[in-house]
């Protein structure tokens, strides 16, 4: 296994609304910086790696659904702490991307326990330091609600998938039941200033801005578990 380190660049972390309504998005007058960002998972990377059985209780199905058929070389995008490699056919080339150096340990330890190889770089998703057209499949789970600026990572994703590739997500958001999203709505301030977090996003709506062909979308979890498939566009 390799591990490599890409420095990101400095990005310009304007503000944007997540279109409901005139509530504004919690993140969308001054998105988390690269480096808040990097340093909450620093905090946090030990307790994500130690309740992982949990996480993939709860959505550990809807991962090997959505990764189960991957193929080829894959990229897995904000890849954590690795949460996603189990789901991954051992038959690909696996290469990981993070944002934070103290994710890309616990990673590279996931991957030692499942004994597989794989490549890993510190990278940001919005400036993927790989050429046009370098995966048959990009995946990503639970990552754009954290990105500072979703759009451009997601634009990312589709330049390097070559055509005829799968984008594969994983998302959360808004729940479609009104009690949980009342909810999701009260804490969003709060959820966001702890953790980085925009739990009360429209995956979907992120996916349309970016100009992404979806091929494909489901929902599960009374609406807060969003699953898209979407496929690189051709120039004509």
């Amino acid at each position: 296994m390799n591990t490599n380190e890409t420095a990101d660049p400095t990005l310009d972390l304007g503000g944007r609304s997540d279109g409901r309504g005139d509530r504004e998005d919690p993140a969308g007058d001054r998105p988390m910086s690269l480096e808040e960002i990097r340093a909450s998972y620093a905090e946090h990377a030990d307790w994500f790696h130690r309740f992982e059985w949990a996480d993939r209780l709860v959505t550990g199905r809807y991962r090997r659904r959505q990764f189960g058929d991957a193929s080829g070389r894959v990229l897995d995008v904000a890849c954590g702490t690795g949460t996603n490699f189990r789901y991954l056919p051992e038959s690909v080339d696996l290469v990981g991307i993070d944002l934070s150096p103290a994710m890309l340990a616990k990673a590279r330890a996931t991957l030692d326990g499942l004994d597989r190889e794989g490549t890993l770089h510190r990278m940001d998703a919005a400036a993927l330091a790989f050429p046009d057209d370098s995966f048959e499949t990009v995946v990503s789970a639970l990552s754009t609600c954290t990105f500072p600026d979703p759009v451009a990572a997601l634009r990312e994703m589709e330049r390097v998938c070559r055509p005829g590739g799968r984008i594969l997500l994983l998302e959360h958001g808004r729940s479609d039941v009104g009690a949980i999203a009342r909810y999701q709505e009260w804490r969003a301030d709060a959820h966001y200033a702890k953790t980085g977090c925009r739990w009360t996003q429209e995956p979907l709506s992120v996916a349309a801005d970016a100009g992404l062909d979806v091929a494909d979308a489901n929902t599960a979890l009374f609406g807060t578990v969003t699953t898209i498939e979407a496929t690189p566009r051709t120039d004509d």
